[in-house]
């Protein structure tokens, strides 16, 4: 059986891209003001060559390559499961889980905290260079939390790839996975 990975194109749709690269929508933002807000937003749907044509008439295979760099730059933000349960408990680490509290309620890495306005406000106190490392439910949110600490001065921020469940998959199988269902 050969396994042939779609090669990211222009006509890929922008939930097609989002899945690719996660973080198309914030590097999409930063350099072209696309897909923040809702007048500049975009629909799964629509493929990336749509978005920029009606956003001034960007050159799509340019801008592919923004979001490809932008990719690059965010995998080095990010540690990988294994690697993470290997350097729990050293000192100078703290992880803050970013997700609800029923989810950090029902599981959690042992030793994490969750992240409520207390600790938010406790963590400005800290030291910048503590080693802060972010735990979502798919990996999908820690890039944008590691920039805001990156944005408060914090120089080693980095996200858990795949977050917790990730994390139950690759690292520790004794802790339960879940899903989160979504009201339509």
């Amino acid at each position: 059986m050969t396994i042939v990975a779609k090669v990211p194109d222009t006509d890929l749709t922008m939930g097609e891209l989002l899945r690719l690269y996660p973080g198309a929508r914030r590097t999409l933002f930063q350099l072209h003001h696309i897909g923040g807000c809702s007048s500049c937003g975009f629909s799964d749907s629509e493929t990336l060559a749509q978005v920029c044509s009606r956003n001034g008439g960007l050159d799509p295979a340019r801008v592919l390559e923004e979001i490809s760099e932008g990719h690059l730059k965010d995998e080095q933000l990010l540690i990988q499961p294994l690697d993470l349960k290997f350097r729990i408990g050293e000192a100078g680490i703290r992880l803050l889980d970013i997700r609800t509290r029923e989810e950090f309620e029902a599981v959690s890495i042992p030793g994490s905290l969750f992240m409520n306005q207390e600790t938010v406000q406790a963590s400005m106190n800290w030291p910048k260079e503590t080693e802060l490392i972010l735990i979502d439910h798919m990996g999908n949110r820690v890039l944008d939390a590691s920039a805001y600490f990156a944005g408060h001065g914090f120089t080693a921020v980095r996200g858990l790839k795949g977050g917790i469940d990730a994390y139950a998959e690759l690292a520790d199988p004794t802790l339960p996975r879940y899903s989160v269902e979504t009201e339509s």
